[in-house]
């Protein structure tokens, strides 16, 4: 009845096709909520990166979803056991949500850690080719399941106005794929949608990378898509 999640090593397409419905549900409930967003993010006084958290969670929440009763650990903001429910199939799926904040000048990336990946970071940086192991498995075992981890990245890019307050322009979110995918999405330090991240190891600082968002859209268009605050309409569905 429900997929064993280590079986879509041989079922690619069926992979991507679970990763862009979990995409719709994120997209969904952060469009849902973007007027409350808007408006939470010029009269906050908290650190924006705590104002993200706080507005995805509600968000997630207030959409709602199935939900398989264990714990999940890691560097994720929102982390849910659920089922992903679909005519053909069921799958047990641990969706990872984390948020970013950022002045609108950054909205072309997304900076990440390894503990935040399932997929093997190739690119070249300064110079020389490296690969670092994202550290989340492709798929999670937690209390005697098996759960395929899913993760998407809410990054909110604001300005900032007079009065010392911020004001939301835009959301973008991005899927990142599991590491299943490896082979489709970075199989060579050349074909990598990576910049280098914003860690400095002769301080002993913990490697970071940005994703490009534009080199990952240039890949699978539904894995980046943003939602506009300023503008009318405000969001359509990038296929």
């Amino acid at each position: 009845m429900t997929l064993d999640p280590g079986s879509l090593h041989y079922d690619l397409d069926l992979l991507e096709e679970i990763e862009k419905a979990t995409m719709r549900l994120v997209v969904q409930a952060i469009y849902d909520f973007r007027d409350e967003a808007k408006e939470i993010f010029l009269q906050e006084q908290d650190l924006v990166a705590d104002i993200g958290e706080d507005l995805t969670r509600e968000a997630l929440d207030r959409m709602g979803t199935s939900i398989i009763p264990v714990r999940l650990f890691g560097k994720i903001d929102y982390k849910r056991a659920r089922y992903v429910f679909h005519p053909g199939y069921s799958v047990r799926q641990a969706l990872f949500v984390d948020s970013k904040a950022e002045k609108i000048s950054g909205a072309g990336t997304a900076t990440i850690q390894t503990a935040q990946t399932s997929m093997i970071i190739r690119q070249v940086r300064g110079g020389q080719a490296i690969e670092e192991q994202g550290s989340i498995p492709t798929v999670a075992p937690v209390q005697g399941l098996e759960l395929l981890t899913t993760t998407v990245f809410v990054k909110y890019n604001y300005r900032s106005v007079p009065g010392a307050k911020n004001q939301l322009v835009s959301v973008s979110i991005v899927c990142l794929p599991n590491g299943m995918l490896q082979d489709r999405y970075n199989a060579t330090t050349e074909d990598a949608f990576w910049l280098a991240g914003r860690n400095a190891p002769s301080r002993g600082e913990a490697f970071r990378v940005r994703i490009s968002l534009p080199r990952l859209k240039a890949k699978a268009r539904w894995r980046v898509q943003g939602i506009y605050l300023t503008q009318t309409p405000p969001y359509s569905w990038d296929q």
